[in-house]
């Protein structure tokens, strides 16, 4: 069972970098469709301050199509969009509890999904309850870590330990 963070055609490398810290944290592969809103170099990486992108299982992807052909060779995967216009809670109860490769796809900072492609799966879609009279959306790189720790959650953590113990401890 392995998680998967998958970001169509991000635009924002500092959303792109705080889901890359992330999916390190989580031990999650990060999914990367072009085209991208930024490069993706050595020196851009270094002055973001993301010196922890080579720990990160990272895929890239050319388009959607390109990735979706990806995800129909896992036998195993599960799907799901994460879109402000689903009908279901990402945070049903038991929804990432099988032993699925779990893959949430996330839309572009500016216009989200294609919606033909979210026409085509309504079945795969999850949303994020908030009130959105007062904002449009979320920050993409806080809705990837609000969903990515609900399905740990559910999985009881699997693969992260839940007591570390440090040099200097603040807390002992």
């Amino acid at each position: 069972m392995t998680n998967h963070i998958v970001l169509f055609e991000p635009r924002i490398h500092f959303n792109t970098g705080n889901i890359a810290r992330t999916c390190a944290a989580t031990n999650t592969h990060l999914h990367l469709i072009r085209p991208f809103g930024f490069e993706i170099t050595d020196k851009n990486l270094k002055r973001a301050g993301l010196d922890y992108w080579d720990k990160v299982e990272i895929v890239y992807h050319d388009d959607l199509a390109a990735f979706l052909a990806h995800v129909s060779t896992d036998e195993t995967a599960r799907l799901h969009l994460i879109t402000k216009f689903a009908e279901h809670d990402y945070s049903e109860t038991d929804l990432y509890t099988d032993q699925a490769d779990h893959y949430f796809l996330f839309g572009r900072e500016d216009t989200g999904l294609p919606e033909d492609f979210m026409r085509e799966n309504p079945e795969k879609a999850l949303r994020i309850p908030m009130n959105d009279e007062h904002v449009r959306s979320l920050n993409l790189s806080n809705a990837a870590a609000i969903v990515i720790y609900e399905c740990l959650r559910q999985q009881q953590y699997h693969g992260l330990e839940l007591v570390h113990r440090y040099e200097k401890d603040k807390l002992k």
